[in-house]
């Protein structure tokens, strides 16, 4: 049986908040969005991580994961510095701009953190809109 978020085409885990083209997981504990395909889930991730950003002004791992992983309910100070290593910064660095490239990291090190793998290569760099270098 596959993990829950890659299952789900949920690779950010998130929460069912009525996203356009997912629906409600079904089982014992319904919580998180079911989307079409594992392209959608990534596109919803990305744009999870660009409303944190520009919405509600978060730009270090720290103010992202904090949010994006309460204590509430994870194991929020691991979960930062597992992005933070992967990322090679701090927990309360300043990101900078949110470049395609630093949302692919970001993304990449959610994915990793909430399915214990990612199997999706290269398309997180196109969702996330990496260009590819010339030949």
């Amino acid at each position: 049986m596959e993990v829950r978020g890659i299952r789900n085409n949920n690779p950010g885990n998130l929460n069912y908040v009525g996203q356009a083209g997912a629906h409600l997981e079904k089982g014992v504990h319904p919580r998180f969005a079911v989307f079409a395909t594992p392209e959608a889930g990534l596109m919803a991730l990305r744009g999870q991580l660009l409303r944190y950003n520009q919405r509600d002004g978060l730009d270090t791992v720290a103010g992202i994961i904090g949010k994006w992983a309460p204590p509430s309910e994870n194991d929020t100070a691991s979960y930062i510095e597992g992005v933070s290593h992967a990322l090679g910064v701090t927990p309360d660095q300043k990101l900078g701009p949110f470049t395609p490239h630093l949302v692919a990291g970001l993304m990449r090190a959610i994915i990793l953190m909430e399915n214990g793998k990612n199997p999706y290569g290269p398309l997180v760099d196109r969702v996330a809109g990496v260009k590819e270098a010339a030949a």
